[in-house]
């Protein structure tokens, strides 16, 4: 299948580069600058499981439709994405977004088309270096999707013959939208902890209820979940709270190595979509609350400064 990868930055570059190095037919759509720097050194991969460099197709401007395409922006760029993925979405095109959160399929099944929106996720701890390099943090290397509906089975079997030729984990659930929600409820309480605790989970276990917040997010999370219909199961929510409470570990969540960055950050998509539900279902939420909150307040000092 002709795969459209938006973007090379962390997971687009990462999963995108594993891909292309495996001989599947991958282009990715960057902007001018960006397709420069391809241009000429590569797309560098820096990774535990093995280091690559090697050249890649782009493209800066969509002209023709795709198999698939597959979105891997961030949540704030969701809008101009869409616009600049549009003429690469044909008749018999299909749409992954590769998106933390939940809140995005309402906007894409709106312009596009449920039937035309496959569901995926990415579990990697990867960034972008300054030099352009993909660098993965760690071990971890999942990429899960899967049909919405009966009708996308059979795309979602054609696509997987090339998705797990990459090397990495590759899962074809047949219940993602559940997939989806264990891993939102992690990825807002761990983004919640740390991002208010403004620590990696090793420092906030040594304080005296460190451990306690932790659990204190998780469980709103889980009740949102359980609420919208898709409770996590018991082995979703031991791998999250051994996640959130390893003494010693130095993990954090994106959204806060963002935030120590000084850029702009998921918080109203992750965060604020969470606390947003939940009001919605009647749950009470403060640890949500407070961390959201933090985050405007966040945003809004970084705003000022111009």
């Amino acid at each position: 299948m002709r795969l459209l990868m938006l973007g090379a930055g962390g997971i687009g570059g990462y999963f995108g580069a594993r891909l292309a190095a495996a001989g599947v037919d991958v282009t990715f759509l960057v902007r001018p600058a960006r397709a420069e720097k391809l241009a000429a050194g590569g797309l560098r991969v820096v990774s535990p499981k093995g280091d690559v460099t090697l050249a890649v197709k782009t493209i800066t401007r969509a002209t023709e439709p795709f198999d698939v395409v597959l979105l891997s922006c961030k949540a704030y760029d969701l809008d101009s994405a869409v616009d600049a993925v549009a003429p690469a979405v044909g008749p018999s095109s299909f749409v992954m977004p590769l998106l933390n959160g939940a809140r995005h399929y309402a906007a894409l099944d709106e312009r596009f088309g449920a039937e035309r929106i496959l569901g995926g996720l990415a579990h990697i701890p990867v960034t972008l270096d300054p030099d352009g390099a993909v660098r993965h943090l760690g071990a971890l290397q999942r990429f899960t999707f899967g049909a919405r509906s009966d009708a996308q089975k059979p795309v979602c079997e054609t696509l997987f013959q090339d998705i797990r030729r990459g090397g990495f984990e590759a899962i074809l659930s047949e219940n993602i939208e559940q997939a989806m929600w264990e891993k939102y409820t992690l990825l807002a309480a761990y983004a919640g902890l740390t991002c208010l605790m403004r620590a990696p989970v090793g420092a906030i276990m040594t304080a005296d209820d460190g451990e306690a917040i932790a659990n204190a997010f998780l469980a709103e999370c889980a009740a949102v979940a359980a609420a919208e219909g898709f409770a996590p199961s018991e082995a979703a929510l031991a791998e999250a709270r051994t996640l959130m409470t390893t003494r010693g570990s130095s993990g954090t969540a994106s959204m806060l190595r963002d935030l120590e960055g000084g850029g702009r950050t998921e918080h109203d998509h992750i965060l604020g979509d969470m606390l947003a539900r939940a009001r919605s279902q009647g749950i009470a939420a403060p640890m949500l609350a407070v961390a959201y909150a933090h985050m405007q307040a966040h945003e809004a000092r970084r705003t000022a400064k111009g």
